[in-house]
């Protein structure tokens, strides 16, 4: 189970990563002709999401030489990029700060201490959260510099397209965790009937939503920035639509 949940890890992140590329190459325009430094850090940033998005190919195709035929991901990645950049920024950067986040807590709650994990898999994601902390900081600044932008009814727009966003995810996750759970079913080497194969896609969901969700919309440093753009009333519907994922 654990390799088929790691082997889905690496293609979400390859996923996420085609839509947040592009909104930092959008972003990166806003500074074209003013502060250089900004323009690098960010085509620095676009760089290595690239990087990330062939890293995350080459894993998929390893994993792929040694599990069994049958696994399936079959979420276009342009198409969700298509629709998480058819939001608001605002929207998209709040997103893309929750995923930055929740990529550094799995590694340091969950990959490096993990003496069984595959030494070559702990690398990669050592690697990917080193630079995952440098854009998460970016991020910050850029969903800052936007939200200054914004007139109150703007902002609350922009809140609606987040919690949008976020039930797309766990569409997303929905789906994946079917596929997931019935590769796992056809492949666990003993027979499973209905009601526990119903229990373990449940599992897979919830352990889906945790990870790819709210572990980072959980995140300490997730509540401290938004807390510091919204207002109550807006983190209130932000919250309660988390709780329908339970």
């Amino acid at each position: 189970m654990s390799q088929i949940q790691g082997r889905t890890y690496a293609n979400i992140f390859g996923l996420v990563e085609r839509f947040i590329n592009a909104k930092v190459l959008e972003l990166g325009r806003d500074h074209a002709l003013g502060d250089q430094e900004a323009v690098e850090a960010l085509v620095r940033f676009s760089d290595e999401e690239l990087k990330h998005q062939a890293l995350f190919r080459r894993v998929e195709a390893m994993v792929g030489e040694v599990l069994p035929d049958g696994y399936r991901f079959d979420i276009d990645p342009d198409a969700v990029a298509r629709v998480v950049l058819g939001k608001c920024t605002w929207a998209v950067l709040v997103l893309t700060l929750d995923i930055e986040l929740f990529t550094q807590a799995h590694y340091r709650q969950s990959i490096d201490p993990d003496a069984e994990l595959s030494e070559l898999y702990k690398d990669v994601f050592l690697y990917h959260w080193k630079e995952e902390c440098q854009h998460a900081i970016l991020d910050e600044l850029e969903l800052a510099r936007h939200d200054a932008t914004l007139m109150a009814e703007e902002r609350e727009r922009a809140v609606d397209e987040f919690i949008e966003l976020v039930a797309a995810v766990d569409g997303i996750l929905k789906a994946q965790s079917a596929a997931d759970a019935g590769y796992f079913v056809v492949n666990c080497g003993r027979a499973v009937g209905a009601d526990e194969a119903r229990s373990i896609e449940a599992a897979f969901l919830a352990a889906y939503r945790w990870q790819y969700i709210d572990s980072g919309a959980r995140h300490p440093h997730f509540a401290k920035v938004l807390s510091g753009l919204i207002t109550e009333s807006q983190d209130q519907r932000i919250q309660a639509a988390l709780a329908t994922l339970h």
